[in-house]
């Protein structure tokens, strides 16, 4: 697992079938000090209520879709929830 920030929506008129109606975003991943890391992402949004500006935590692989129980979803990230607060060696950030 690792936390990143979403960074906006993805549109796609069409989309393999297994991800009707679950909503793709952009996610930009952090390091522990929030800074950018890498390439921005596209992953599932499992949870249905992340948005813009959220730090999240996601799951890859095919752990990335079972929060969605569904035999088979064409996924490799998945936003597993919203992050409110945590606590990484010595330093506190909301």
């Amino acid at each position: 697992m690792f936390i990143a920030k979403v960074t906006g929506t993805v549109v796609c008129t069409h989309k393999d079938a297994s991800l009707k109606g679950i909503k793709l975003l952009a996610v930009q991943p952090l390091n522990d000090d929030l800074s950018p890391r890498g390439k921005t992402l596209i992953a599932i949004d499992t949870i249905g209520q992340s948005g813009q500006g959220d730090i999240v935590y996601l799951a890859k692989s095919k752990e990335s879709s079972l929060p969605l129980e569904r035999d088979v979803v064409a996924s490799d990230l998945g936003i597993m929830g919203i992050i409110d607060h945590y606590y990484i060696g010595g330093n506190y950030n909301e």
